[in-house]
């Protein structure tokens, strides 16, 4: 694909791609995104196929996934070649969860979720995406993995010790996945959003009053990150236009993490 195309409409023709946590807030939009380039796409998240609430789009389907759980992950890429004779050349591993407590009022069973979900299920996500993949990419047509990070992995938001060091841990397994697999022809890397105007940001900006004080100060393009700018984001890594590209952490995040913390 030439340079000039890397941005068109169908720019993403012929490419199968997996996000998980396709339901949430975010998810959607980047899965409008991908499908409105051409892909297409395996949605996937915790709820049960029967129990979804919207009709699919052309060129998306949808399949159960916990990722937080070996089986589960598992039969997900068994169903998607079953049923579509193919597997995913691109894997967003960007299913995750939040929680907003100070450190000695976390439980064991809250921060072990934390990572249950957002370290364990991206590891388990990408591995069998990998063992789908090896083989089967060229230099010109490589595979990819794309992980959900955030700011906070490098610059410790309060409150949220769990969150923050999941998305370090996750930025750690990119980056040594990415120095193991690059003569494979897979490219894997990561975006890091900051505030972003959608899901449990946008909730706790309009509820807690702590919360928007704080974010008010600490962006300093001045307002919450639009969500379609993490799906472009996303568009970016998925495209021919950063097939040169392994290890590397996009942080698109209108300079959250440039702002010292008050």
């Amino acid at each position: 694909m030439s340079n000039n195309s890397c941005f068109k409409n169908d720019c993403l023709k012929g490419k199968n791609i997996l996000i998980s946590g396709s339901l949430g807030a975010l998810g959607k939009i980047i899965t409008e995104k991908l499908l409105h380039h051409g892909a297409t796409v395996f949605m996937s998240d915790i709820i049960p196929e029967n129990k979804l609430n919207f009709d699919l789009r052309s060129d998306s389907y949808y399949y159960y996934c916990d990722v937080s759980n070996e089986e589960s992950v598992v039969s997900l890429y068994k169903n998607i070649k079953k049923n579509h004779g193919t597997h995913p050349d691109i894997v967003l591993c960007h299913a995750g969860i939040v929680q907003d407590f100070p450190l000695e009022n976390y439980s064991t069973e809250d921060w072990e979720k934390i990572y249950d979900i957002n370290v364990k299920g991206s590891f388990l996500l990408s591995r069998e995406g990998l063992k789908q993949m090896l083989g089967k990419q060229t230099f010109d047509n490589p595979g990819k993995i794309i992980y959900t990070s955030s700011w906070v992995a490098q610059v410790p938001w309060p409150q949220l010790s769990g969150y923050n060091s999941s998305k370090a841990a996750i930025e750690m397994l990119m980056k040594t996945a990415a120095r193991e697999y690059a003569p494979k022809h897979i490219r894997i890397n990561a975006i890091a959003p900051g505030q972003v105007d959608s899901g449990m940001a946008k909730k706790q900006f309009e509820t807690d009053e702590i919360y928007r004080e704080r974010t008010k100060k600490s962006i300093p393009v001045g307002f919450m990150q639009p969500s379609e700018s993490v799906a472009d984001a996303f568009l970016f890594l998925c495209s021919s236009a950063s097939n040169y590209m392994t290890g590397s952490t996009l942080l698109v995040d209108g300079g959250n993490s440039l702002y010292p913390m008050i």
